[in-house]
């Protein structure tokens, strides 16, 4: 595994929950991940551009008869950040369940 490292992008609660429910997607319409994490339309939007312009996520575009839709994926770097950022996080649970000696 790699190093565990807190990732700056992931720090915002929303960003992660995103990054989260993508990791157990391909490819989820712009819908249901914005009804999953409980965001407005604009919310979404906002967030999921951070991301993309950072390579978390791949955004496709297209339509479903005549009405358009946006489908996200998380990239492969968004998953490796992902999995560094928990991984540093439960680190420093783990850490503070230690008892501190003097």
């Amino acid at each position: 595994m790699t190093e565990a490292k807190i990732d700056p992008a992931l720090l915002d609660p929303t960003r992660l929950a995103i990054v989260a429910l993508l990791a157990g997607t391909e490819w989820a319409e712009f819908a249901f991940v914005r009804d999953a994490v409980e965001v407005s339309d604009s919310t979404l939007s906002k967030r999921i551009s951070a991301l993309a312009d950072g390579g978390y996520v791949e955004v496709r575009k297209g339509y479903v008869g005549k009405r358009p839709r946006t489908w996200i994926n998380l990239s492969e770097a968004g998953r490796t950040a992902l999995s560094r950022h928990v991984a540093a996080l439960q680190d420093i649970a783990t850490r503070a369940e230690r008892p501190v000696t003097p």
